[in-house]
């Protein structure tokens, strides 16, 4: 089976961590790529795994990070 190289907003905040709001803020704020594809607004799974590892270290004492 092929893995989807695209999701819908919708999808995303399903599937977690982010919920719809903050990753239409991510998106406004230009730390999230958005596609349209006719009227729906698509991400590209690297996209957003570029942004998922982009946001900082929760704790960085623990992540091998000076602070």
């Amino acid at each position: 089976m092929l893995e989807k190289p695209a999701f819908s907003i919708d999808e995303l905040a399903k599937a977690g961590p982010l919920g719809r709001s903050k990753l239409y803020e991510a998106i406004k704020a230009g730390d999230l790529i958005a596609r349209k594809a006719g009227r729906r607004t698509v991400v590209l799974k690297i996209d957003y795994d570029r942004f998922l590892n982009a946001l900082p270290v929760a704790n960085a004492r623990h992540s091998g990070r000076a602070a």
